[in-house]
């Protein structure tokens, strides 16, 4: 079996002391492979550094849209450039809107907008977060396709209703589940799960944050995208085994992965 976390920060310095564990930890649990996530382009010389140390790991650059405050004149052909720099980045983020506390939203919308342009034009995915904001976001990537073109991409961490579930659907996203979706009050995150066609499902820590149950309230590692994994092939109605062939395959498709068996 092969498990495939699509979303990781494990270069945040919670984990610094024990990356050797951590990947022992992983391996021991069938991952096979982490998409590494991007908060901010400063970010990409220790992610590349990491993806040197572990052969598991291809990564992301972007500008997340609680840091849009970043975003100067020259932070596009920064991710441009980074983007270009290494065979292994596989996708342009994490990118999106978060409207939860914030009072940027224009600003947060004219960041993701320059951002998903880098990825039509490197024809690569983007990773999406939206907190609070699917309605605007929808706007933004049905006008984005309608006047430039296709993008492709992952709502990850997600946590929209199936309403808002549909609308990323339609407009040609995977959606990627963390451990929230096993916490006990998940209600309609579970419904959304349960919607989701099998070949657009993904599976993620979204690590150090959200650790599944039964971990929740630890530090989240990779190893533990095995229990979102257990737990979405039980509410669907699957083997283990099918969801991890399924997710893994939808995870290769969408970032052009190849996995040695």
């Amino acid at each position: 079996m092969q498990l495939i976390d699509t979303h990781v920060h494990i270069n945040f310095d919670v984990f610094e002391t024990d990356l050797e564990l951590l990947q022992t930890h992983w391996q021991q649990s069938d991952v096979v492979h982490l998409v590494h996530s991007c908060v901010e382009p400063g970010e990409f010389p220790s992610i590349q550094a990491l993806a040197n140390r572990f052969k598991e790991l291809s990564f992301a650059v972007g500008l997340h849209p609680l840091d849009a405050d970043k975003w100067t004149a020259t932070t596009a052909e920064e991710i441009l450039a980074y983007a270009q720099s290494d065979s292994r980045v596989v996708a342009i983020g994490e990118m999106g809107l978060d409207f939860y506390k914030a009072d940027n939203q224009e600003w947060q919308k004219q960041v993701l907008e320059a951002q998903l342009a880098i990825a039509h034009r490197l024809d690569k995915p983007v990773i999406i977060h939206c907190r609070e904001a699917a309605d605007s976001l929808r706007d933004i990537l049905e006008s984005f396709r309608q006047n430039q073109g296709m993008i492709k991409g992952v709502m990850h961490c997600w946590a929209g209703n199936p309403e808002e579930t549909q609308w990323f659907l339609d407009l040609g996203f995977y959606i990627s589940f963390s451990g929230i979706v096993t916490f006990k009050n998940a209600h309609q995150i579970r419904e959304s799960a349960l919607m989701v066609p099998s070949d657009r499902l993904l599976i993620e820590t979204d690590c150090p944050f959200l650790a599944p149950v039964p971990k929740r309230g630890k530090r989240n590692e990779p190893a533990y995208v095995r229990h979102v994994a257990e737990f979405l092939a039980q509410w669907r109605g699957v083997s283990l085994e099918t969801l991890a062939q399924q997710t893994t395959e939808n995870a290769c498709q969408l970032f052009q992965l190849s996995i040695q068996n």
